[in-house]
């Protein structure tokens, strides 16, 4: 009754009403229930004697879960879906795993007598894992997917609905009937974790809309050892979140296999109809604890005590088809003996056969090609047209004189800058055949007011995106202004990423700072990723980042936490400094063949810092270069010192040496941190062989930012007798300080402290 709109009420209304009663579950189908409820059951039984103790998160108490996902897959299929993808927690993974899935039971029982893993990753645990696996369906061959999942249970909603939309994006001719995202919540994760909200925000924005999710809510009716609800919950329902955006909310008892069949079909039917989310409360039980270790009735002594005595799903059910003459008594015996045969031979199997890792993830779509090179009249050509507002948009006065600035950038009358490089990476890109996704708060503008990669009419309110006019253009272009969200579009991006590798897909945050709230997906996802579930991303982070006084959130994009999470080759960190690095960088992530995240510390005041323009020639012909030797002239008789940094600071120690006229520093300015240039900067430091005093200068303070990461890098490449010094801002709590006085006076001492400048 809380559903506004008036056509899915009536719907609604009639289904229920009319529709819902004219099922019929002839003999074969109320025995192929039972067939699934009671495997589903003996599954874990199983293994809990095989595996006595042992974590399993087992799904008794919901079996019927089983039954209703089994006919939610083949249903879809009759609806004509080509792609299902699906994400649950881990309570009943490992049966899903089994019995939809279509995992055999052998790889699950090498994985718990802990033999089975692959040596060339750090893998997972079992029941985080993944699988791919096709059903037919009346000669429809249909994809079923359930992606790899960390323990926090939520975060994974936004990396689904991200590849759903990967999924219809593409396709040549968009149809969200052929995806269908299946997400399973936990009741007290759905209710206690915002996550959940974000992702419904974002459902049905566009650029972010898949046409409607099913949620399935498995209603264990306790959220780890906590069951009364007043502190799991202040709404009525686990459910009462799906009102903000309208959905349909259905509440089916898990003892009644038939009635929860009935629902998921309502729930199908309305969403391919109506392309909205819709939620099942399925109200069930947890027959264990928490884990198969957790002894539940020392917290909820009442409850167990109740669940103990109740009757068990799959007797439920065959007592009532015993009941109505459906199946003869020992029927169920019958099939338990099979179950019973069919499971040890498989563990027989698992213990005498050596088995290699099973294919668990996703098909992706990698680029196999290098990068190429675009010659001088296309790239100035392209260039042109981008940079060319048709006469009859009424452009804003400040942009047009940043695009005719740009127009003449494209005739090589005046540098280039960040804005104007950037877009041209991608318009490159797109001429190419290679898709460019930006999504962001406020990205089409650009945070900075330096994007514009759409313009805004000034009387009518329509929009003109110039890279989506470039003549023959073979790729596509999508820029989206996400809603003020990080945590879920970051999520979002990753899940796109994942699935559409050959496209480069672009996340910006409004401040780098503001990343911190999506921790979780860089942590458990972007830098994890490929090491546990071997899923390849190719996504770009743009994270503005540098010390301009705008105090503590306006500041650092905590560079050090990045550069912690580096290893094993799984990120690249970068903090490119000119107009002509940021264009090279984003070409080579896109042609880039074994797919890595990059995360790029994007600048604020050097987008108009007149040092940090490029020529069309340095653009054209130039590449991505991971340190920058000198650029002025510098004696090498009074040489002194080098200086080592990366970032806006490079401007202001290079504007400072020039105004002094000192030129006994030479400053090496590290654009990528992390794969370590080594060497490169081997390579560089040959000509430079007499200079032992060397400086880490750096904006932060020294518990942040990259000296702690990169002086045991240079310890171990400059010679024995170098001394190599700090030079930054003091131990602090606070990333900067929230006073611009306070703020220049430090900036000043860091830069005269480099120089050796003493007044």
């Amino acid at each position: 009754m809380h559903i506004t709109n008036s056509k899915e009420k009536k719907w609604l209304q009639n289904y229920i009403e009319c529709s819902i009663y004219k099922e019929h579950f002839n003999t074969e189908n109320k025995m192929h229930i039972l067939n699934l409820l009671t495997y589903a059951e003996e599954l874990e039984k199983f293994i809990s004697n095989k595996f006595p103790g042992t974590k399993r998160f087992s799904l008794e108490g919901a079996e019927t879960l089983i039954p209703m996902l089994h006919e939610a897959m083949y249903y879809a299929g009759n609806l004509n879906v080509s792609k299902i993808i699906c994400s649950m927690a881990h309570r009943g993974r490992l049966n899903v795993l089994v019995n939809i899935f279509g995992k055999k039971e052998r790889y699950l029982f090498k994985e718990f007598s802990n033999l089975y893993y692959d040596k060339n990753k750090s893998g997972d645990v079992k029941y985080h894992l993944g699988y791919q696996n096709t059903i037919n369906v009346n000669n429809n061959i249909i994809d079923i997917i359930l992606k790899c999942n960390p323990s926090h249970l939520e975060i994974i909603n936004s990396v689904v609905i991200g590849s759903a939309r990967a999924h219809i994006d593409l396709m040549e001719i968009k149809n969200s009937n052929k995806i269908l995202p299946i997400i399973i919540h936990g009741d007290a994760a759905i209710t206690g974790q915002g996550i959940v909200q974000e992702t419904l925000n974002m459902s049905q924005v566009q650029g972010y809309e898949v046409g409607g999710t099913i949620h399935i809510v498995i209603n264990n009716q306790i959220g780890f050892t906590t069951s009364q609800k007043k502190y799991l919950q202040s709404s009525r329902y686990c459910t009462d979140i799906a009102k903000m955006i309208d959905s349909p909310i259905f509440h089916v008892n898990a003892d009644y296999p038939e009635c929860a069949i009935l629902i998921i079909k309502m729930a199908l039917n309305f969403r391919f109809l109506f392309k909205k989310d819709v939620f099942i409360d399925f109200v069930c039980y947890r027959r264990h604890g928490h884990n198969e270790v957790d002894d539940p009735s020392v917290t909820q002594p009442i409850l167990y005590q109740k669940i103990k005595k109740h009757t068990p799903v799959p007797k439920v059910y065959n007592d009532y088809l015993v009941m109505n003459k459906i199946v003869m008594p020992d029927y169920i015996e019958k099939i338990k003996s099979r179950n019973k045969n069919k499971l040890e031979k498989e563990y027989e199997y698992s213990t005498k056969t050596k088995m290699y890792y099973d294919n668990t993830n996703e098909i992706y779509n990698n680029i196999t090609c290098t990068q190429q090179l675009i010659d001088f009249k296309k790239i100035k050509k392209i260039a042109s047209e981008i940079n060319t507002i048709p006469h009859e948009i009424n452009v804003h006065p400040l942009v047009k004189k940043i695009y005719d600035n740009r127009y003449n950038m494209a005739l090589n009358k005046i540098p280039w800058d960040w804005g104007a490089a950037e877009n041209l990476a991608y318009a490159t890109l797109v001429s190419q055949g290679i898709s460019c996704r930006l999504s962001g708060e406020d990205i089409s503008r650009g945070t900075f007011f330096h994007r514009h990669a759409i313009i805004h009419d000034q009387k009518n309110g329509s929009i003109y995106i110039p890279i989506q006019h470039i003549q023959n253009k073979k790729g596509k272009f999508y820029i989206w202004d996400s809603v003020l969200s990080e945590e879920s579009v970051l999520a979002f991006e990753y899940g796109y990423s994942t699935t559409n590798n050959s496209m480069l897909t672009v996340w910006e945050a409004q401040f780098g700072d503001f990343s911190n709230v999506a921790q979780v997906v860089i942590d458990q996802f972007i830098s994890s990723g490929e090491q546990k579930w071997g899923y390849k991303c190719g996504l770009v982070m743009l994270l503005p980042h540098g010390y301009e006084g705008q105090g503590p959130e306006h500041s650092s994009a905590r560079l050090e936490r990045y550069l912690q999470l580096s290893a094993e080759n799984n990120i690249q960190i970068c903090i490119p400094t000119t107009a002509a690095q940021i264009y090279h960088l984003l070409r080579r992530q896109a042609f880039q063949i074994n797919k890595t995240p990059l995360i790029i510390m994007s600048p604020k005041s050097n987008l108009r810092n007149p040092l940090t323009f490029s020529s069309f020639e340095n653009i054209i012909n130039g590449k991505f270069t991971e340190i920058i030797d000198e650029i002025d002239d510098i004696e090498m008789s009074e040489l002194k010192r080098i200086i080592f940094c990366s970032g806006k600071i490079y401007y202001d120690l290079l504007e400072k040496r020039r105004e002094i006229k000192k030129k006994y520093v030479v400053i090496l300015r590290l654009e990528q941190l992390y794969p370590f240039p080594k060497s490169l900067i081997l390579q560089i430091l040959k000509k430079y062989s007499h200079i032992s005093d060397f400086i880490w200068c750096q904006e932060e303070p020294i518990n942040q930012g990259a000296w702690n990461y990169v002086q045991h890098y240079f310890r171990n490449i400059l010679a024995i007798n170098s001394s190599l010094k700090y030079i930054g801002r003091k131990a602090s709590a606070s990333p900067a300080v929230g006073n611009l006085h306070s703020h220049k006076k430090q900036q000043q001492k860091i830069i005269n402290d480099a120089l050796n400048i003493y007044s």
